[in-house]
Order: structure tokens, then sequence, then C-alpha cells
């Protein structure tokens, strides 16, 4: 049977094409459920929803089609389903997407939008495929990684929340529902990713006195690096307050990397430090993105995350670990997640060529 045939689902299709219909005004929140549901069922589907969506990007010209067809794509990754990590690269191209309906003018905007939604996606997708490539190195699951590999994987996180904050309406006349929707996911994705930034950090910082100097050099670059990022959240939360994002309204305080831990490691790496019997690190709170739960709303399915604020850090990958004791937590709010399968989001900014990862023909 022809690869064409055998990947075709009459179904997936039909709903594919209905979740990225050209109405910008409507998100088709049922098709996009049924499309998850048949993902988490059989990774059949998964190949059968990958040609259908392939093959309707790779004939759209409109903004509005490339950019539902990202948010489904966006959700897919929430489902939990291994094959999707195997993917390595997304099978198709919006790096240069342009929108050939509307005047350049003003178009422009809704073009930069999908390409940088596209290439985070992008390199999503390639850190998925290297985190399981890691993880099946590994002679056993609980292995402790070793400090620099730990380390690398904080950088390439924080590659990655450099992109997500390049996604934003940056154009007048942007500030539109489904631009909204977009970012609403974007939203819930940076604090997937900085909560596992911080609890990367807590880890590290709790073996930082075993390490040699160039680990404590390179976790020296990845505090500094929190640090700016801290204030760049603060101001991208404001921005999308502003213009109207439903989850950015509740938004909790991002709590900056404490002076004393930066000035600790400073010390550690000049070998005048005094403090090794006593010091532990005195990062006060850490984000934690813990569960959803579904609604209903009408005849469509939305999530609400649960944001959690805790007292001290909690260390957590696929089993949550706790780290200085008892955890504390409060609920502070709920943010709307209609896309969202679930909300773990293994993501990161991957640099480099293509080398290693498998195409489309390989994956399908």
């Amino acid at each position: 049977m022809p690869l064409r045939t055998a990947l075709r689902n009459p179904d997936i299709e039909a709903a594919v094409i209905k979740a990225t219909s050209h109405d910008e005004s409507y998100v088709d929140y049922r098709n996009a459920q049924r499309v998850f549901a048949w993902i988490r069922m059989s990774p059949a589907y998964l190949r059968s929803f990958v040609w259908a969506l392939c093959m309707r990007l790779e004939k759209t010209r409109s903004w509005v089609v490339a950019l539902k067809g990202l948010i489904l794509m966006h959700g897919v990754f929430c489902c939990r389903v291994p094959a999707v990590q195997n993917m390595g690269r997304l099978p198709f191209d919006l790096s240069n997407f342009k929108d050939g309906h509307m005047n350049p003018v003003n178009a422009w905007g809704f073009n930069v939008f999908v390409r940088v939604y596209y290439a985070f996606l992008d390199q999503k997708s390639r850190f998925m495929f290297m985190d399981l490539q890691e993880r099946k190195g590994r002679t056993k699951y609980s292995e402790e990684v070793p400090m620099l590999q730990e380390l690398a994987r904080l950088q390439k996180l924080q590659g990655l929340l450099d992109m997500l904050l390049q996604i934003k309406p940056q154009a007048d006349g942007m500030n539109m529902g489904l631009i909204l929707e977009a970012m609403d996911c974007i939203i819930i994705e940076i604090y997937d990713i900085y909560s596992r930034i911080c609890n990367g950090i807590a880890r590290v910082l709790m073996r930082i006195y075993s390490a040699g100097k160039v680990e404590a050099i390179t976790a020296l670059n990845v505090l500094q690096k929190a640090t700016i990022q801290g204030d760049e959240l603060s101001l991208y939360f404001e921005l999308c307050r502003d213009i109207g994002v439903l989850n950015a309204r509740e938004c909790p305080k991002m709590e900056q990397i404490p002076e004393v831990d930066i000035r600790e490691i400073e010390c550690l790496i000049n070998g005048v430090s005094n403090q090794k019997d006593n010091w532990v690190p005195q990062v006060d709170k850490a984000i934690i993105v813990r569960e959803t739960r579904t609604v209903d709303k009408g005849n469509d399915s939305n999530g609400d995350l649960k944001t959690t604020i805790t007292n001290n850090w909690e260390v957590f990958d696929d089993d949550l670990k706790k780290v200085n004791g008892e955890t504390s937590s409060d609920d502070i709010g709920k943010m709307v997640v209609p896309y969202s399968a679930s909300l773990t989001f293994p993501a990161v900014h991957v640099d480099g060529k293509n080398e290693g990862f498998p195409d489309l023909i390989s994956f399908l």
C-alpha cells in the first residue's frame, strides 16, 4: 500500500480542517479535543494527524490557518504520547511564512508572530527527541544526572525561554481573539519552563560544593541569566495583561535569585568561601505548575491550570521530590488552557544543525 494511502484517515483530516478554519473569530475546541483523544489512543493516529496537518499547512497562505495549525500542534505536544518525542523536528516549515491575502503593510506583524511561534515549537520538538535519547542512554532511570549535563539542560531551557519572550504582538491591530488564544498557550508554556529552570537551579545549588570550578562557573552564568530573565518575564506579563491575555491576569510575582546565592558561587570559584558547612540556598519561592482539571464549556472542553507558589524549592522531573523539608502551597488562581491536553512541556532551545534528528519520512 502506498505511503500516502496508508497515512490517510478521513475523520482526522476532517477534524484538522475544521480546527484550522479560515475564521479568525472562531476557535473550534471540539475538533481540537477530538484530535488529542485520537492521538492518545494510538500512535497510528499521530502519523495520520501529522500527514493531514502537513498537507494543510503546506498549501496555506493564510496566517489564520497557519496559527491555528501551530496551536493545534502545540496541544499535541501536551498529550504525553511517547511517539511525539520521536519526531525530532516539525515535519513542516513555516520559518519564511508570508500571508498571501492581506496587504503586506498590514500583514508583517502576523507573519512575524507565525514565524517565531513556529521556531519555538520546532526547537521544542528537537529537545523532546534529544531528551528522550539522553534518558534512554542512562543505565538506570533514577541515575543522577552529571552536573555539567544538568547545567547544559538549564542553559537550553533558558534559551527556549528567550524564544518564548519573542512571541508577542508587534504591530497595531493584533489585539484579537485568535492572537490572544495563542498567547494564553504561551503563558502556560512560560510557567512550565520557568518552573523547570527553578527546579534545575535548586538541584544544582544542592550539589554545588561537590562540583569543580568549571561546573561552578557555568552555574554562576545560569544564575546570572536567571536574574535577567526574571526582569524580562515581569515586563512580558505586564504587556500580556495590558492586551487582555486571560492567563496573565493573576500572574504571581517572579521571585529573583537571591544575591547571596550568586555571591556564594563567586566565592566558591575564587576559592575563598568559608561557609561550606552552613550554606543553604536562599531562594525563597519557586513557581510550580502542578495539575490541570477539566471543566465544561458548552460543548467544548477547557482545562484549568492550578499554579502553586511554594516557600521552599521543590524538585521534580516525572515524580515530585521534596528538598529542604516540607512544602506548603496555596492556590493563587486559575488559568484558562483551552488547547492543552496536559501541562507537561519538556522544552528547550537547541542550537546546531539538523544532523541526528529524524525527518518526516523516517518518523512516518
